[in-house]
Parts: C-alpha cells; sequence; structure tokens
C-alpha cells in the first residue's frame, strides 16, 4: 500500500505553470491516491470598502473565489482531460500557510507539495515566509518543488544524523530513511544515498588544552560517525557505496554531496522547532535547506503536534 494517498498541492497564484501540481501528478500516476489543488486568497481592500454592505462585501469574496477557481480549473485542464481526479478548492484566509495547515488537519493530507522558486542567478532555491512557516509547522511531510525539470537519473540523498544527542534522533533517521526507500522502490526505482556530517575540530579546544592531538580528536568522532551509519545502512541491506560520511557542518557538506550526485531530492528531517528555540535547535536544518538546488522533502518525527489548530469555519463545513 503506497504511503502519500491524499495529497495536498498549495497553488501559486502568480504563475500558470504549476511544478507543484506536475509532481503531485506524476506521483499519483505511479501509486494512485487523490489530489486537492488548493488556493488562500486574501485581498484586504475588499475588507476596507465601507461603502459596500456585508453581503455585498461577501458577494464580491465569492466572485473572486469563483474567479480563482475557473482559473485553477483551466491550470488543471490537461490532466483533468487525461483522466486524472483533481479536486480545486479555493477559500478566503488572510494567512495562507494557516488555512493550507488547517486543511491538512481537516482532511487528513499525508504530504502537501508546494512550488519553491529559483534563483536565475544562483540556481539556489528561493524560500518565502510562508514556505518556512509551513516546512516548520504542517504536521505532514511537506515537498518543496523546484522549478526545474527533474534531473535525469536522479537521486534521493537522506540527510540523517548520526550524532546520537537526542533521543529523537534515531527515530526519526529511521523514519526518513524507510519513506526515502519505500517512495523510491514505489514511484521511480531512484538511487537512495545517505549522508552524515561530522564536525571539525573546535579551534579553541587545540588552542586551550597544548597535549590536545587533533587527529586523535577527529579520528574518534569519525569513527563514531561511521559506526553509527554502518549500523543504520545494515538495517535496511544498503551497499556501502551508498552512504557518505564527510567531515564539515552539514549545510554544507549536504548541498554539496546533492549537487555532486545530481540529486533529484534532499529528505531532511524537520524537527519543526518554533519560537525562541527554533534559533538553535531548528538552525542546522535551515541552513541546510537554504543552501540546497533541488527538491526538498522534509518530514517530521512522529511524536509533532502542529502549532496551528483546527479552526472550523465556513471553508470545512
Amino acid at each position: 500500500m503506497a504511503k502519500y494517498q491524499n495529497l495536498l498541492v498549495a497553488i501559486d497564484p502568480d504563475q500558470d505553470d504549476q511544478p507543484a501540481l506536475r509532481r503531485a501528478v506524476y506521483l499519483v500516476q505511479r501509486l494512485g491516491g487523490h489530489i486537492k489543488a488548493f488556493l488562500p486568497i486574501y485581498d484586504f481592500s475588499y475588507e476596507m470598502t465601507t461603502l459596500l454592505s456585508p453581503d455585498e462585501r461577501t458577494a464580491m469574496r465569492r466572485g473572486v473565489i469563483e474567479q480563482r477557481t475557473a482559473w485553477i480549473t483551466e491550470q488543471c485542464r490537461h490532466y483533468l482531460d487525461s483522466g486524472v481526479q483533481i479536486e480545486i478548492k479555493v477559500v478566503w484566509h488572510n494567512r495562507p500557510f494557516e488555512a493550507i495547515i488547517q486543511e491538512v488537519l481537516a482532511f487528513d493530507h499525508d504530504l502537501l507539495l508546494k512550488m519553491a522558486h529559483q534563483h536565475d542567478r544562483f540556481e539556489s532555491v528561493i524560500f518565502t515566509p510562508t514556505d518556512w512557516h509551513l516546512l516548520r509547522k504542517c504536521p505532514c511531510p511537506v515537498w518543496m518543488v523546484k522549478d526545474q525539470p527533474w534531473p535525469e537519473g536522479g537521486k534521493a540523498l537522506v540527510a540523517v544524523n548520526l550524532s546520537g544527542e537526542e533521543p529523537y534522533h534515531d527515530p526519526l533517521n529511521i523514519k526518513l530513511v524507510e519513506a526515502s526507500l519505500a517512495l523510491a522502490k514505489q514511484v521511480n526505482q531512484t538511487e537512495v544515498h545517505l549522508v552524515g556530517a561530522y564536525p571539525v575540530t573546535p579551534i579553541n579546544i587545540a588552542i586551550e588544552l597544548p597535549d590536545f592531538d587533533p587527529s586523535v580528536y577527529n579520528d574518534a568522532i569519525r569513527g563514531q560517525h561511521l559506526l553509527a551509519m554502518k549500523t543504520l545502512r545494515q538495517k535496511f541491506g544498503l551497499d556501502q557505496k551508498y552512504t557518505h560520511v564527510e567531515k564539515g557542518m552539514p549545510e554544507e557538506v549536504i548541498p554539496d554531496l546533492a549537487e555532486h550526485l545530481d540529486a533529484g531530492v534532499v529528505v531532511i528531517g524537520s524537527i519543526g522547532r518554533t519560537g525562541f528555540s527554533a534559533a538553535f535547535i531548528g538552525n542546522t536544518t535551515e541552513l541546510v535547506i537554504d543552501h540546497l538546488k533541488c527538491d526538498l522533502l522534509a518530514i517530521k518525527p512522529d511524536d509533532f503536534v502542529s502549532p496551528v489548530t483546527l479552526e472550523l469555519g465556513d471553508q470545512y463545513e
């Protein structure tokens, strides 16, 4: 049974091409399932129009929703005509990320797909504030789709944490690898690679402790990470050639290896911390994301609870 069966596609309101919708169709054609094309819209000028009665403002909002629904239907025309089942839904909401997450919660969507814009000069992916909110707060996996074709023979690169410093790392590593292997097997038999990064010798330690031997320290740290990677790959029967343990910061190692492998997607765990703790705990993940040039699939731990709550309104009745 395929894992992803109830897909939510966040429609980009500013362009006719919809890479996220294209990726969703690609998935359901191989996995089966259902697609919902979803767009939250809001125009503050409609709320400021004091010359109109509440009923007139409601009618104007409905008119805008109908127009955007017709526009999305046209974007989906090719897929609909070829037999792909796509539900189209437009809601009036002034905070797009909240509307998207509430839709996920209300209808148990198991995968959210959204387009990530590409920076023309550097080829890196640019994330909007809405993207960051979704990556941090959406309870289901979030697939950020780059607006470029999938590379020929593109691989999946799974970023795992081999430090073992926190109790959630091992279960999350297993969840990331399981999800990636299952998707690769069900969709396109792509290669799945694992990558872990280990830190270099802290300079201050080498300075403050004259007898400290950086090479011994580096060997010990690398040995720990290699052993952890071996345990992880053996659990899934992966060949050593598909695993990589590299020295350096994750935000440098992971994007560099993804580019070297010509990866189509990087799969990463997102702890989803918000508020004060996010500046520290979520920083590494976000730095990695900020340097990627390919698709990103962010997966939360099993015990993650979204800070966004479901508010039943007209759009969910």
